[in-house]
């Protein structure tokens, strides 16, 4: 998937979240006005409201002056539209609150993430699985220099979610510690959790060997159509361990 499709994807659907919000909070809204509030056509506010009656919303349409659209509230779980990476952000976010040992919650949010599992079609539950054996979480050596951490992109999960599913190589431009960019492209193998950093662990064949890039340091991230590679055994250290897949507790 391009960026341009993530970015795309990732439009549309925050443009349909919003419609359901805004149906929710005020009852009825004509097109016209759902339009301005979106900041997008009628016609792409039509073809919306098509798209979420497909996915199980019931939207009455009252016709007239003074009609427009109500939501019936009950018509379908919110969660069912959490897609994959949606719930795996949110999964790796209790994750690393995990690793920190300042979770007081931890009980109500694997409750809570058990559910939404409960929500999912088998096939995203498949690929939630499938990602979470990809997770590791561990602590950050006390002389690591985090005075210069930035900020992640959101098109990093998405893309992660591409590569690590269909296994195909992930290109992205990364800037190491003296501030040098390079282009690389790897197989990405797994994602690593120190907090407060992040790590991409991939195989880097023109090295031949695994690296551990900054996540905070990688931007413009595309998958590579055409060629797999193989999942790779990568030798962590002792106090790096896998995430336990909160959803699987009975």
């Amino acid at each position: 998937m391009s960026p341009f499709n993530v970015v795309c994807e990732l439009s549309s659907r925050s443009r349909q979240d919003a419609i359901v919000r805004l149906l929710r909070r005020n009852g009825t809204m004509t097109i016209a006005e759902l339009a301005t509030e979106v900041e997008a056509s009628r016609r792409t506010v039509l073809r919306d409201i098509g798209v979420l009656r497909d996915q199980g919303f019931v939207i009455h349409s009252e016709p007239g002056r003074g009609g427009g659209l109500q939501l019936d509230p009950q018509s379908v779980l919110t969660t069912a539209r959490l897609s994959v990476s949606e719930v795996f952000a949110l999964i790796i976010s209790v994750s690393a609150m995990r690793a920190t040992g300042s979770f007081p919650f931890l009980g109500l949010a694997d409750a809570g993430l058990a559910k939404i599992e409960k929500a999912l079609p088998r096939d995203k539950i498949r690929d939630l699985r499938r990602l979470l054996k990809c997770l590791y979480v561990g602590e950050l050596a006390p002389q690591v220099n985090i005075s210069d951490m930035g900020t992640m992109t959101p098109a990093l999960l998405p893309a992660f979610e591409t590569a690590f599913l269909r296994r195909l190589h992930l290109r992205f431009q990364y800037r190491d510690a003296k501030g040098v960019e390079t282009r690389r492209e790897v197989e990405p193998q797994a994602m690593l959790i120190l907090p407060p950093l992040w790590y991409l662990v991939a195989w880097d064949s023109s090295r031949d060997d695994f690296r551990h890039f900054r996540m905070d340091r990688i931007s413009r991230p595309t998958c590579v159509e055409g060629e797999t590679f193989r999942r790779r055994h990568v030798p962590f250290e002792a106090h790096v361990h896998p995430v336990r897949d909160p959803t699987s507790r009975p």
